[in-house]
Order: structure tokens, then C-alpha cells, then sequence
């Protein structure tokens, strides 16, 4: 087996050229479009260059296909298309249901952890945490779970925003094309 480079420059150029033309926009104006220089747009549909991977992204939005099809050099079948918006649905439906199972228990975690507060603030504001008592150890014990909780609470909630961001960015680039 060689290298796994299989992309073919030429292939990637030519779509890219064929793109521009179904757009009727000339290199100049493309390039001008995504602040490049007409003759970087040029090497591109030669096949001499290929776009930075930060311009993949403007270049699949303005010819409206995905990144993997310019990298490919083609257009995927329309219901291709549909399978993977389906795909990424379902897989984001699937995570909001995990989610939902996931917040059910942090709520009562975080419950649990409330409790555990309000006990060691009782416990130690009623004087009860003698050295050695069982009351010291409920006290130790709950801020050793609110200290967990707000370690899990923390995760999870920047772990949810990463994927509400995530969701959002989704919803954007299907349904409102």
C-alpha cells in the first residue's frame, strides 16, 4: 500500500473551476470574494495549489457544496446529501435523549449535593462536629461530594455548551440554505 494521499489535485482543480462557471464569475471576482489573489485561484484549478484548509469552509459555502466534495472533486448524489443530514439529525436527536438521561441524574446528584451542604452547614454551625463523631464524618462527607459535584456539574455543563454550539452551527448550515 502506498502513501495514503489519494486526492487527486487536478480532479479538485477542475471542480473547482467548474464550480466558478456554473456561478458565471470570473477568477478575479472569486478571488476578490474570499480575499485571495486571482492568481491563487488560478494555481488552484490547475491543480497546482490547493486552497488552505481555512478557505474550504467559504469556498463550500459560496459554491454551495460540502467539504468533502470539493476535496473529492465531485457533487455527491442529492439523497447522499440527505443521508447525512438525516445521519447528523438523528445522531444529535440521540445525544439529546443521552443528555436528558444524563441531566435527570445530575439533578438528583445535584440534589444530593444540596442536601450534603445543608448538612454540613447545620452540622457545623450547631457545634456537632466533635473530633471524631459521626456528625464530622457526614460534614466531611458532604462537602467531599460537593466538591465532586461542582468538579461534574463543571464538565458537563461546558461539554453541554460545546454541543449547543455545535447543534446550532448544524441547524444553520442545513435548514437555512
Amino acid at each position: 500500500m502506498k502513501g495514503g494521499n489519494s486526492m487527486d489535485q487536478k480532479k479538485i482543480g477542475s471542480f473547482l473551476k467548474e464550480l466558478r462557471k456554473e456561478k458565471d464569475i470570473t477568477q478575479e471576482q472569486l478571488a476578490e470574494k474570499i480575499k485571495v489573489s486571482g492568481r491563487t485561484v488560478s494555481r488552484w484549478e490547475t491543480g497546482s495549489n490547493m486552497p488552505d484548509i481555512s478557505l474550504l469552509a467559504q469556498l463550500a459555502d459560496f459554491y454551495d457544496v460540502s467539504i468533502p466534495e470539493i476535496i473529492d472533486g465531485e457533487r455527491k448524489s442529492e439523497n447522499m446529501n440527505e443521508e447525512v443530514k438525516e445521519t447528523v439529525l438523528k445522531l444529535s436527536d440521540y445525544t439529546e435523549t443521552i443528555n436528558q438521561k444524563i441531566k435527570g441524574r445530575l439533578f438528583v446528584l445535584t440534589v444530593i449535593a444540596i442536601i450534603g451542604m445543608i448538612a454540613f452547614v447545620i452540622i457545623e454551625f450547631t457545634g456537632l462536629d466533635t473530633p471524631g463523631s459521626v456528625y464530622e464524618r457526614v460534614a466531611g462527607a458532604g462537602l467531599g461530594l460537593d466538591c465532586g459535584m461542582l468538579i461534574v456539574l463543571a464538565m458537563y455543563l461546558s461539554g453541554l455548551l460545546g454541543k449547543i454550539k455545535a447543534r446550532r452551527e448544524m441547524k444553520r448550515k442545513y435548514n437555512c440554505k
